[in-house]
């Protein structure tokens, strides 16, 4: 598997969760990202880090809730989400950005993992 995410699940308002991205070595040197797609509406970008997890960006509106990460040595990228609300919901991408790092444009992501669900009950 070249990227897998997982660690999606169901949650309360308020709660909390952390999303896992698996990465193959093929990928240690590019920058990740994670987007999410909610029922009915378009893929939106989440939050990317630098390949050496360094340099991060968010979604303005995430900002503060969402911590993106990296572990170098597992290859493995996560996404820690606090304060979730049913707004939340969708499917969770993560994604090999073209160069180091990758911006909030699907367009300079190169590979796409299978994403994991998220729904936040009110």
């Amino acid at each position: 598997v070249q990227l897998q995410a997982f660690g999606g699940g169901l949650v309360q308002t308020g709660g909390s969760l952390r999303l896992s991205c698996a990465a193959s070595r093929r990928f240690s040197n590019n920058g990740i990202g994670w987007f999410r797609q909610a029922p009915g509406k378009e893929r939106e970008f989440v939050a990317a880090i630098s390949w050496r997890g360094d340099s991060t960006n968010y979604a303005d509106s995430l900002k503060g809730r969402f911590t993106i990460s990296r572990d170098r040595v597992k290859n493995t990228v996560y996404l820690q989400m606090n304060s979730l609300n049913p707004e939340d919901t969708g499917v969770y991408y993560c994604a090999a950005a073209r160069g180091a790092i990758g911006g909030s444009d699907a367009g300079g992501y190169v590979y796409w993992g299978q994403g994991t669900l998220v729904t936040v009950s009110s």
